[in-house]
């Protein structure tokens, strides 16, 4: 198999045709420009940080430092679309980064705090409780790409493209997680259905 072939390629059209574009603004230095980016994408780059660490306070420190790198590196975003791509890559590829440091715990629960908001997707599993703690236990490579395709909707080949491994780990990780949630969540209902009410 092909280095083009494992790698799933994501195109996205150039944001040059709009110069009043928020981020065509931002890039000449407009500052409300970047702080409305930054409110329109933060729920989005909090939410990844927060499923993927499980403490606000380390889901607030990535959302900074993903929009201190977003600041850095304006000029390399193309779209608007690229940029919802390059925010989740880098909230997930920077939450992968932390988990793996000694500090982190990749079986650390989520802490009890009120739910985030839910999307109009009412489908989304990883959005209750028992699976967001069972979540927290994956191993952070599977927790991002879990996070990437159920809590963002996206496809295997742009999580393929945003985390950089190949296609078929992609879903190897899906179906393993999906399959060690699906157990875990059958074993604490037969536990909950022994000890009764």
């Amino acid at each position: 198999m092909s280095q083009a072939e494992r790698h799933a390629v994501v195109n996205f059209e150039p944001a040059h045709a709009d110069p009043d574009s928020p981020l065509h603004r931002a890039r000449r230095g407009d500052t409300a420009a970047f702080a409305d980016i930054v409110r329109r994408h933060q729920a989005t780059v909090f939410s990844i940080g927060y499923r993927m660490l499980g403490r606000r306070d380390a889901a607030e420190d990535l959302a900074q430092d993903v929009f201190l790198q977003l600041y850095r590196k304006l000029d390399s975003i193309e779209s608007l679309e690229h940029l919802g791509f390059w925010l989740r890559r880098v909230a997930a590829n920077l939450a992968i980064d932390w988990l793996r440091r000694a500090s982190y715990s990749n079986s650390q629960p989520l802490e009890a705090a009120p739910e985030l908001p839910a999307p109009d997707n009412d489908e989304d599993p990883l959005m209750t409780r028992a699976l967001g703690s069972l979540l927290g236990e994956l191993a952070p490579a599977a927790r991002a790409v879990m996070l990437l395709r159920y809590q963002e909707d996206r496809d295997v080949a742009e999580i393929a493209t945003a985390l950089e491994m190949p296609v078929n780990t992609v879903k190897s990780h899906i179906k393993r997680s999906l399959t060690a949630l699906r157990g875990k969540l059958v074993g604490a209902q037969l536990i909950a259905d022994e000890e009764g009410p």
